[in-house]
């Protein structure tokens, strides 16, 4: 069968226009563009499918004509766009114009046309054709463009373009000029740090940090003008690119009375809040900051595994004063009180009022429920000291109820109901005293009110006494020396153990009082052994670290020594390791002192604190103690034995003496001369005893 090949070719031209038109097609909707055709001689027109798209028309409801196009272009621009034609027609070169048209829907867009006539063979017009484009969105940038443009320069703010990397100004508007005082070029010549003069290096890396994270970032700024006065700005910073330029863009605010504002605000709001959290008479916290202060010591409390005490304390008989001497009165007793209250409590302690004569504390971090005793009666002995208002004098009491955190409860409001319910029962007492919820912790409270106080009856009647408990070279079972033990020989109960009243008497420092009855006491009866041809050795005294911490306790020890004719070579003065490391620096320099004077030094319960090694090879040490609790088991426990070791070979590397104390049986003597420990303490030679003892020892 023959091929036609004329009517394939055909075909394939027909394909190859469709795909033409289709690509133009195309090329219309993306440019925004329509194309039309208009003859001249007919009048008919052709328009292309994105024409009608421009004009909002149906294509299939729509007969295209010249008289439709000039229907749509809006009043204004009809005449000009007439004009464009007949001048096309009459010079018959190609027109550009630009126009203004109205769509079906309303909207106005702004059309780019350009048309060009076709002549006939006589050159005779006979077709008009161009394309209509849609560049609203062009227009409507430039004229954007142009108005930025114009706002920029002249806006009232201060505009910059910086460097990126040299911050060289690149660009500022008249805004910045008249900001700094500055012209143009002199800005022009300048970088930010001539007007920013607090700006820093690391502020400048911090800036460019946070650029690369955000690109965008507002900054506060302090500027100096060129007369050298200040201003505040807030500066909107964003990265661009001038001129190819990696740059930054400043819009620059002045806020100084921003600024000025915003502290008079925060004044204003610091007060207003205070004011809503503070008892206006006494300005103590009030019971919503008291209930905040109170959950948060309960939310620390638990995260921290501490205690803390609630004090719910109420004046007795206060109404009486209102009653009779008026609510000025009163008002000043309230003040006064809370005065006082203050004074009796530590800075870290919260001291609020909740209402009338009722005040509550919270005792934050307690230790020991002699603590909490302590300061409850200061504050029970405080308000009882006469108060003078004007020409009065008045007396006043107060009850206190405790309740404790977590032992009473973890709940604020039954912490609360507990110490009001332990407060009414101070009350029930007699008033002008304080009780604990629980009963037993009341009992044990007063019970160590009632040693403090037979403590310092013992100070004054002087019923301290000094035993002696020898010291041995296990080596050779030679005595060389005493550690003074203090007792108290109460005259009613007897030997009071020191387990009973060391604690105590340290917390409330009667410790200082009491160490230094003992040092004279055994300094005394060391210089008699000494006069007597006796050699009882070193005396090894226990010194408190509050002793130490004395301005005058070395001129003291001095005088005492030079008084008592005692020999600074007799004497080995022990600190715990405890203590020492609390303040080392300190420590370190008092102790070189007391060095320096000949006194040997020795660091007690070594072992059982938390000793820093580069503080302790700086320590003027002669002598390391080991703790008891370590050589209690050295024969049967690893670890005790595997510390002991530990402790000697330390000590023999540092060039210290080693003494071990609470040494008892052979099995343990053997084992410390075994591994280098020469020196001991212990029942295993001999228990404390009194002076006259110690005599008859010495004399055989």
């Amino acid at each position: 069968m023959p091929i036609d090949i004329k009517n394939d070719t055909l075909e394939i031209a027909i394909k190859k226009l469709k795909a033409r038109e289709d690509s133009f097609k195309q090329f219309e909707t993306i440019s925004n563009l329509g194309s039309w055709e208009i003859n001249l001689q007919t009048k008919q027109s052709i328009w292309s499918d994105n024409s009608y798209k421009i004009y909002g028309l149906d294509k299939e409801k729509t007969k295209p004509s010249l008289e439709l196009f000039l229907s749509h272009v809006v009043k204004e621009d009809l005449e000009g766009v007439q004009t464009a034609i007949q001048t096309a027609m009459q010079t018959k070169k190609v027109t550009t114009h630009e126009c203004r048209i109205k769509k079906t829907d309303g909207e106005v867009r702004n059309i780019l046309m350009n048309g060009e006539v076709i002549l006939d063979e006589n050159g005779v017009p006979c077709k008009l054709i161009g394309t209509t484009q849609d560049i609203t969105n062009q227009v409507s940038l430039k004229k954007y463009s142009d108005e930025l443009s114009h706002l920029i320069e002249y806006s009232s703010n201060e505009i910059y373009i910086v460097n990126y990397k040299t911050l060289e100004y690149l660009y500022v508007n008249k805004g910045a000029c008249e900001a700094t005082g500055y012209t143009k070029e002199e800005l022009l010549s300048k970088t930010v740090y001539d007007i920013n003069l607090g700006l820093t290096k690391e502020d400048e890396l911090k800036i460019k940090k946070n650029m690369q994270i955000e690109h965008s970032i507002l900054n506060r700024a302090v500027h100096t003008r060129k007369d050298s006065s200040t201003y505040h700005v807030q500066a909107y910073i964003h990265t661009l690119k001038y001129n190819g330029i990696d740059a930054y863009v400043i819009f620059d605010t002045d806020i100084t009375e921003l600024i000025e504002t915003e502290k008079l605000l925060k004044k204003e709001s610091q007060k207003l809040v205070h004011q809503a959290h503070h008892d206006t008479l006494t300005n103590l916290p009030n019971r919503t900051l008291f209930k905040d202060r109170l959950s948060q010591s309960i939310i620390s409390a638990k995260r921290n595994k501490t205690q803390f005490a609630l004090l719910f304390i109420d004046l007795d008989q206060f109404k009486k004063i209102n009653d009779t001497l008026g609510h000025h009165i009163g008002d000043e007793v309230l003040i006064e009180a809370s005065r006082r209250f203050e004074d009796a409590i530590r800075e870290e302690d919260t001291l609020a009022r909740l209402g009338g004569d009722e005040f509550t504390i919270i005792l934050k971090n307690i230790t020991s429920i002699q603590d909490i005793a302590h300061i409850s009666q200061k504050i029970v002995e405080s308000i009882k000291k006469p108060i003078r208002i004007d020409d009065k004098t008045l007396f006043i009491s107060s009850s206190i109820g405790i309740s404790l955190y977590p032992k009473d409860s973890e709940d604020e409001n039954d912490l609360l109901k507990f110490a009001d319910t332990a407060m009414y029962k101070a009350k029930d007492e007699g008033r002008d005293n304080y009780q604990f919820y629980s009963s037993d912790m009341t009992a044990s409270a007063f019970e160590n009110i009632i040693m403090e106080n037979s403590l310092r009856v013992a100070i004054k009647q002087k019923q301290f006494i000094v035993y002696f408990q020898p010291q041995y070279d296990a080596v050779n079972n030679i005595l060389v020396g005493m550690e003074a033990l203090v007792r108290w020989k109460h005259p009613e109960i007897g030997l009071v153990p020191p387990g009973k009243f060391i604690p105590l008497a340290e917390e409330n420092g009667l410790i200082i009082e009491i160490d230094t009855m003992v040092m004279v006491q055994a300094m005394k009866q060391y210089v008699q052994w000494y006069k007597d041809g006796l050699n009882p050795g070193i005396l090894a005294l226990n010194l408190a670290m509050k002793q130490l911490a004395k301005d005058n306790f070395i001129e003291e020890l001095l005088q005492t020594m030079k008084d008592l004719e005692f020999k600074s070579e007799w004497l080995a003065l022990e600190v715990t390791e405890g203590q020492v490391m609390n303040n080392p620096l300190a420590s370190i320099e008092k102790l070189n002192k007391i060095s320096d004077m000949g006194i040997e030094l020795a660091l007690d319960d070594f072992g059982t604190g938390y000793s820093s090694l580069s503080y302790l090879k700086k320590l003027p040490l002669n002598k390391l103690k080991i703790d008891q609790s370590f050589v209690r088991d050295i024969t049967t426990d690893e670890d005790d034995a595997a510390i002991t070791k530990a402790i000697i070979s330390m000590g023999k590397n540092l060039n210290l003496k080693l003494i071990a104390e609470g040494v008892e049986t052979e099995e343990q003597r053997k084992f410390l001369l075994e591994y280098g420990c020469n020196l001991i303490q212990g029942y295993f030679y001999a228990k404390p005893m009194p002076h006259e003892d110690i005599t008859k020892l010495l004399k055989s």
